[in-house]
């Protein structure tokens, strides 16, 4: 059975953009770096050839893994999700029960999660804890710091697609 990958329709079209500029021009600029540095002779001392090569090697790993997750996408668009509980693509607000800080989330797919952003991913800890959650209810989440105790406090369908 193969593990589908859930991501929102902007986060798909990011990865697709990404793919399309390496094959169609990453690709072809590593090919040129590494032509030139041939050129410039023995090519076990030309660390140019060799950074080329790397470089070359990075592009089309990160090819095969985007064709990948693509592959997989179950996509998902958060401007039609429900609001009643906590699923993919909503956006939660919660409490932090032990500091009454408040703090806002938006669940998402691991390739789109970005802490800095507000999103998280939806297979992350604390994604995984918010998962059918309803306002009121509390999130108990175990991390690698210790147990953390959240209250949902709103659920939101996002903006965006």
């Amino acid at each position: 059975m193969v593990e589908r990958i859930p991501m929102s329709k902007s986060g798909n079209q990011k990865l697709r953009d990404e793919l399309l500029h390496l094959e169609r021009v990453e690709r072809g600029v590593v090919v040129k770096a590494i032509e030139v540095a041939r050129e410039h002779g023995d090519l076990k001392e030309n660390a140019e050839y060799h950074a080329a090569k790397d470089r070359q090697g990075h592009i089309e790993g990160r090819i095969i893994e985007l064709k990948d997750k693509l592959s997989r996408a179950e996509i998902i668009d958060c401007s039609k999700v429900g609001t009643n509980i906590v699923v993919f693509g909503t956006v939660v607000q919660l409490l932090d029960l032990d500091t009454e800080e408040e703090v806002t989330y938006q669940l998402l797919g691991p390739e789109e999660a970005d802490v800095k952003k507000g999103s998280i991913s939806v297979l992350s800890p604390i994604g995984r804890s918010m998962l059918g959650k309803e306002v009121g209810d509390d999130v108990l989440v175990v991390t690698p710091g210790g147990k953390r105790e959240f209250e949902v406090v709103e659920i939101q369908s996002s903006s965006f697609s």
